[in-house]
């Protein structure tokens, strides 16, 4: 009984939507509000529910996957909010250089820009382990699907690029190194979505 009415209610909230129509009545489920129509007597609230993966369990063959993903999951949480922060600061740059007048400019916000980062993430950076450094460079390319060696080539030029890459290999890391999340970074996927639903 119960699916059919949230069809219907659905498929009534989608008709009075696109007539520019007025909903009969709101619901109040704290801390939010809905709209909510009224079909046989009955209150339905009509709501737009994020996107859900759901994973099948996994099957590990021995203690030492086992820690492995746990490992894995323990570093995605501590890298995948930085990957977040450093993908916004870089689409906020990009935009705002957008709006400058001259290369002049430009050159002179990214230098500010370089010292910000160096100045706020580099006493974080300092305290990821080698492991977890490779892990950032391959989520700041899932969040921007550019590597890390692109992004500094796009906005800081070749040289610095190729500088900053011969830096990160003298620690075992590549700024070229591509995210594929459907090959052998889709154990990393998989942690990075659970995560972000919440879910771990």
């Amino acid at each position: 009984m119960l699916l059919p009415l949230v069809s219907k209610a659905q498929y009534h909230y989608a008709d009075y939507a696109n007539r520019g129509g007025s909903h009969s009545s709101t619901i109040y489920l704290m801390p939010n509000v809905y709209p909510a129509v009224l079909i046989g007597g009955d209150t339905v609230a009509c709501m737009t529910l994020r996107e859900f993966v759901k994973y099948s369990p996994l099957r590990f063959k021995s203690q030492k996957e086992v820690i492995q993903y746990n490992k894995l999951i323990r570093d995605v949480k501590k890298t995948l909010p930085y990957a977040k922060e450093i993908a916004h600061i870089i689409i906020e740059t990009y935009e705002y250089m957008e709006t400058l007048p001259t290369e002049k400019a430009r050159q002179k916000h990214l230098e500010a820009m370089e010292k910000y980062l160096f100045d706020t993430y580099k006493p974080h950076m300092s305290k990821l382990t080698r492991s977890q450094g490779q892990l950032l460079i391959k989520l700041v390319d899932r969040e921007t699907s550019t590597s890390a060696y692109g992004i500094i080539d796009a906005f800081m030029g070749s040289f610095k690029a190729w500088t900053y890459n011969v830096f990160a290999k003298l620690f075992g890391n590549s700024l070229k190194v591509r995210y594929d999340p459907y090959g052998k970074d889709r154990l990393t996927e998989r942690a990075c979505v659970l995560v972000e639903q919440g879910a771990i």
